[in-house]
C-alpha cells in the first residue's frame, strides 16, 4: 500500500527554498551596510575633524586621523563610526577637504609658541637684501630669543614656509609689495626665504634700497619688487599753494608700475600717524579742494577708497591676487609697559592696552569688506604681530641712528623675525587660494 508524504517532507523544498533566500538577502544587508558605514565615516571626518596643510603640493590638504580610542555616531544617520587603524591614513580616503571646511579656519586666531629647538629660516648675516637697521644680531643684539617663536593656528596646522616650492608656483610670475617701510620690511623678509632656499641666484637690488628694490630668481622666471608707497596716495610737496600736499583721491605715481602683476601686497598706515611737525604734509586736498583739519581716520579711509577704486578698474581677479598686510602695530608707549626698550619676551597677556590705533585698523577692514567684490585679501597679521613687543630692533639699530631722537625703533622688526610669520601667511593663503580655483572643489 502506497504510504502519502508527511508533512515535513511536503514543505522540505520550501523550506530549503526559504533558507537560501534568506541567506542571499542577509548577505545583500551586510554589503549595503558596509556602504552606509563608509559613506557616513567620509561625510562625519569632513563635517567634524579639522584638516592640516602640508607642504606637498600634490596632497595640499589632508585631514587629522582621529584618535584610535575616538568613535563618532553620525546623528543624521545613527550609525557609529569605528576609529581607523593607526596606520591608516584619512588621507587615502578623503584627498581634499572642501571649501566650506578650509573657511573654518582662521589662520590669524590662535598663540606664539617658543620653539628652543629651532633657529631662523636664513642667517641675518648671509642675507644681502636685509637693510642694516633691521639686522638686530649685526648692531650687537645679545639674546635671539625672539627669533624662535612660532605662530600656531587655534583650530588647524599652517604649513611651514617652503621657499622652493613657493619659488615653483610662482614660476613665470611676477610680485609686488607696494607700501611703506613695514612692507619694505616684509620684502627683506621674503627676498631672504626665497634667497636661502636656492642662494645660487645671483643677488641684486636696486641701488635706491629705501624707495625700490627688485630681486628676480632666473631660474624660475619670477620677479619680487618693492616699490615706496608710504600714504598709496599722492603727495605733492611742491604744491602751487606752497603747501606740502596729501591728495586723497589721486594714487601715487609708482601705481602705473603695478599692472600686470601676478600678485600684489599693499599695506599703509604708519605715515598717517605722525602730529604736528612731524607730518609729512600741511594741508589735504579732496575733490579738488584743499582742507587743513579733517580727521585722521576720515582722511585715511578716503585714502584707502581711491586705492579700492583703482583695485577695482585695473586688476582682473582672474588672473591677479591681491593682498594688504594688516596694520603693524608700534610698542613705543610708555605707559601700560608699552614700550619695547629692552623687552625680550612676547606679550603674553591679551587685556593689555592696544599698541595700534583701532580707528584706523577699522577704516582699514571697512574699505575691504566694502568692496563690491571680494578682490582683495587681508592678511590680518595686527593681532599677532601686537603681542611681539620684544621683537623691534629698539636700541639695535645702526649707528648713525643712535644719535637721533629715534634711536628705539619700536615700529620695524627684526630680521629674522615677525615678518617671516606674515610671509608664511602668505604663503599658505596662496596655497587656500589655489585649493579654492580647483575644479575638484
Amino acid at each position: 500500500m502506497e504510504q502519502k508524504p508527511s508533512i515535513v517532507e511536503k514543505w522540505k523544498p520550501f523550506l530549503l527554498g526559504f533558507l537560501l533566500g534568506f541567506l542571499v538577502f542577509v548577505f545583500y544587508l551586510d554589503k549595503v551596510h558596509q556602504d552606509i558605514n563608509f559613506l557616513a565615516a567620509k561625510k562625519a571626518m569632513v563635517d567634524l575633524v579639522p584638516f592640516q596643510l602640508l607642504n606637498n603640493p600634490s596632497t595640499s590638504v589632508i585631514i587629522k586621523p582621529l584618535k584610535p580610542s575616538t568613535s563618532i555616531v553620525n546623528p543624521s544617520t545613527n550609525v557609529t563610526i569605528k576609529p581607523l587603524k593607526a596606520s591608516t591614513s584619512i588621507a587615502d580616503n578623503i584627498e581634499k577637504s572642501t571649501k566650506k571646511e578650509r573657511r573654518k579656519c582662521n589662520m590669524f586666531e590662535g598663540k606664539w609658541v617658543y620653539k628652543a629647538e629651532e633657529g631662523p629660516r636664513y642667517d641675518s648675516f648671509k642675507c644681502p637684501f636685509i637693510n642694516e637697521k633691521f639686522s638686530c644680531q649685526a648692531n650687537g643684539r645679545l639674546d635671539s630669543k625672539y627669533e624662535k617663536w612660532r605662530w600656531e593656528a587655534r583650530d588647524c596646522d599652517i604649513p611651514v614656509f617652503n621657499g622652493t616650492k613657493m619659488l615653483e608656483r610662482l614660476r613665470n610670475k611676477r610680485m609686488i609689495l607696494v607700501g611703506d617701510s613695514l612692507n619694505r620690511n616684509m620684502w627683506e623678509s621674503l627676498a631672504c626665504l626665497l634667497f636661502t632656499s636656492d642662494p645660487s641666484y645671483i643677488a641684486k637690488a636696486d641701488e635706491h634700497r629705501r624707495y625700490t628694490n627688485t630681486w628676480k630668481a632666473k631660474e624660475y622666471n619670477f620677479t619680487l619688487e618693492f616699490y615706496w608707497s608710504a600714504f598709496l596716495v599722492d603727495i605733492n610737496k611742491n604744491h602751487e599753494s606752497g603747501k606740502k600736499v596729501l591728495i586723497l583721491d589721486k594714487l601715487s605715481e609708482n601705481f602705473e608700475r603695478c599692472k600686470g602683476a601676478d600678485i600684489m601686497v599693499f599695506n599703509s598706515g604708519h605715515w598717517w600717524e605722525p602730529k604736528g611737525k612731524s607730518r609729512a604734509w600741511e594741508v589735504f586736498e579732496y575733490k579738488g579742494k584743499l582742507k587743513k583739519k579733517m580727521p585722521i581716520e576720515l582722511a585715511y579711509e578716503r585714502g584707502l577708497k581711491t586705492w579700492a577704486t583703482w583695485i577695482k578698474k585695473n586688476v582682473d581677479p582672474n588672473k591677479t591676487t591681491v593682498f594688504f598686510n594688516g596694520y603693524s602695530p608700534v610698542h613705543r608707549l610708555r605707559k601700560h609697559d608699552q614700550w619695547c626698550f629692552n623687552k625680550t619676551q612676547p606679550i603674553r597677556d591679551d587685556s593689555f592696552v592696544s599698541g595700534f590705533p583701532k580707528s584706523m585698523v577699522d577704516a582699514v577692514e571697512g574699505v575691504i569688506k566694502g568692496m563690491s567684490k571680494p578682490q582683495v585679501k587681508y592678511l590680518n597679521t595686527t593681532k599677532l604681530s601686537e603681542h611681539r613687543i620684544d621683537a623691534h630692533p629698539s636700541l639695535y639699530i645702526t649707528k648713525d641712528e643712535k644719535n637721533s631722537n629715534s634711536y628705539a625703533d619700536c615700529s620695524h622688526w627684526c630680521l629674522p623675525g615677525v615678518p617671516d610669520t606674515w610671509n608664511r601667511l602668505l604663503y599658505a593663503s596662496l596655497l587656500f587660494d589655489i585649493l579654492e580655483k580647483s575644479p575638484s572643489n
